[in-house]
């Protein structure tokens, strides 16, 4: 396909540039973002063995929501029963928060056996919460509200970049498909992986690109949606208080939606206190054959009186044309569809966009150079300090990401041992590593810092299966609850050794760079000098 030269050079700059302005972020997105693919398992692999040995029987939560609400009259603003009391991140019949909307500390409830109130503060690790908010936020540590629009942003950018990127590969595609040329010429061959991988991946960072505008812009949509219904007469979607009856009984309303969904499944329920309308109900739950609003769920609203479905816009199956076309995009983006293989399959295709992020920046910075010298070819031009700094940035940040993700996962079982403010730590941990390994970057150089921080990150990677084994040898230190949450440490060592091979290459390459190459350190100290050949004395007489 044939396009001209000046239109594919522009497109070019485009693609470069957005890519520069955005490609950081997105490699922590993309990262982050692939191991909440499994986040479940990794919080399973993360917590405490439950406090509690037994769950009340649903038939007598009641009794139970009676009981806490008497001695924590808070709990009355906001609380949840769960129907399933064997889920990892619902370790008790019911729960509620301290602070404002899930905010402050969170307590679990039972009954025991005598029928007593139990209560306790101990739950599920706040680790894959942590690592969910990095990718969600890109690791800007602002408001939700203030990064989220940054975010949207970004994605917008990033979806330019898909674009400006397709336009400049269209008149070489299919000479170049299937080219990967390796030799001496290193950064053509890191072109050509680059060029491919992009292009492979294409689809699935179409999606990513699309669906992470509309999650990052979802409330500002919302607000349109909303001042247009207004204009047009907002439909009620509260019913009218019914404080004068009592509400029913959860496994009441569980059967009264299976009577009116028998294919939607329900999880847990959501209790709330609004003053204008009285006690209302979201029931969140799954409908295999629908993809969901949220990772793992969706939700409807019922009336807690009746049992009657008063607003399904976030109920799998049951949606309308527009929250329809809206869960499908986060259904896309979460992955929540077709099980296990398309969370693998999107496990992959984030660290291979993670890749992309890193490889391209540093693609850049060498071309700039050689884009420099156009006009003046006889001269050698060096790095300047702004591709110094951006490279210095792109190892910190990318390197320092991985190291601080892994250092906070492998804190997640021995954090508890010192400390009742678990997830405050787990915070500090990621963004001390994370700035730490910046500053090294910036300290030693991109070149140096590529190896020390690779290293750096396979030993933080190789501690998560480490302090498993520590936690089966030495009684009172973490625990193992066995089964697949062996596959977190299995995962965590085939990583560690894939960074140790990053390590080793990088370092064999910064002592071959030539010298106005951003990896270039000087040659090797410890290398053996070759010998000069000696002339053969027959040569010598001309024999």
């Amino acid at each position: 396909m044939k396009i001209r030269s000046d239109i594919v050079r522009m497109y070019r700059d485009i693609h470069s540039w957005v890519g520069i302005v955005c490609g950081l972020a997105l490699f922590i997105a993309f990262y982050a973002g692939a191991i909440t693919m499994f986040e479940a398992p990794l919080n399973r692999w993360a917590s405490e063995p439950r406090v509690f040995t037994t769950h009340t029987p649903l038939e007598n939560t009641p009794e139970l929501v009676e009981k806490v609400l008497a001695e924590y009259p808070q709990a009355a603003n906001r609380y949840e029963i769960t129907l399933d009391a064997g889920l990892q991140d619902r370790p008790a019949r019911v729960m509620w928060s301290s602070g404002r909307r899930g905010g402050g500390t969170t307590y679990y409830a039972e009954l025991a056996e005598d029928g007593s109130l139990q209560v306790h503060t101990e739950g599920p690790s706040a680790v894959g919460q942590l690592v969910d908010d990095i990718h969600r936020q890109v690791g800007i540590l602002l408001d939700h509200d203030i990064a989220m629009p940054i975010v949207g942003i970004v994605s917008l950018l990033y979806f330019i970049a898909l674009v400006s990127g397709v336009i400049v590969l269209l008149p070489t595609l299919v000479k170049d498909l299937f080219i990967l040329r390796i030799g001496k010429n290193l950064k053509r061959m890191w072109l050509d992986f680059h060029n491919a991988l992009g292009l492979f991946s294409l689809p699935f960072h179409i999606i990513m690109a699309l669906t992470a505008v509309v999650f990052a812009l979802h409330d500002q949509f919302y607000v349109s949606q909303r001042a247009l219904l207004e204009k047009n007469g907002r439909p009620e979607v509260h019913e009218e208080s019914h404080e004068h009856r009592g509400a029913l009984a959860p496994q009441q309303i569980v059967a009264r939606l299976q009577e009116q969904s028998p294919e939607f499944t329900p999880l847990f329920m959501q209790f709330h206190y609004e003053e204008d309308h009285g006690l209302e109900l979201l029931v969140s739950g799954t409908n295999p054959r629908h993809g969901a609003r949220a990772p793992h769920y969706g939700m409807v609203a019922v009336d807690p009186y009746s049992g009657e479905k008063t607003m399904t816009g976030y109920m799998p199956g049951e949606q309308d044309g527009w929250y329809a076309t809206l869960t499908s995009f986060f259904s896309l983006h979460f992955g929540n569809f077709g099980g296990n293989p398309v969370r693998w399959g999107y496990f992959l295709l984030g660290l291979a966009g993670a890749v992309l992020f890193y490889t391209g920046n540093l693609l850049w910075i060498e071309s700039h150079r050689k884009k420099r010298r156009k006009g003046y070819e006889y001269l050698e031009v060096s790095q300047t300090r702004a591709s110094k700094v951006l490279g210095a940035l792109t190892v910190g940040i990318s390197l320092g990401c991985i190291a601080g993700i892994s250092a906070t996962i492998a804190a997640a079982k021995v954090l508890p041992l010192w400390t009742e403010a678990v997830a405050a730590w787990h915070t500090g941990i990621y963004y001390a590593v994370f700035f730490l390994a910046t500053a090294w970057a910036f300290y030693r150089g991109a070149a140096r810092s590529a190896v020390d921080l690779s290293y750096v990150s396979a030993a933080a990677t190789l501690l998560i299966p480490l302090v498993s084994a520590l936690s089966a040898i030495i009684p009172g230190v973490g625990w193992n609850h066995g089964g697949s949450t062996y596959l977190i440490d299995a995962v965590a060592l085939v990583g560690a050794g894939t960074l140790v091979v990053l390590a080793r290459k990088t370092l064999a390459r910064i002592h071959s760079a030539p010298y106005y190459s951003i990896w270039y350190v000087g040659a090797d100290p410890v290398a053996p000098v070759q010998a000069v050949p000696q002339p053969v004395a027959g040569d010598a007489t001309g024999v």
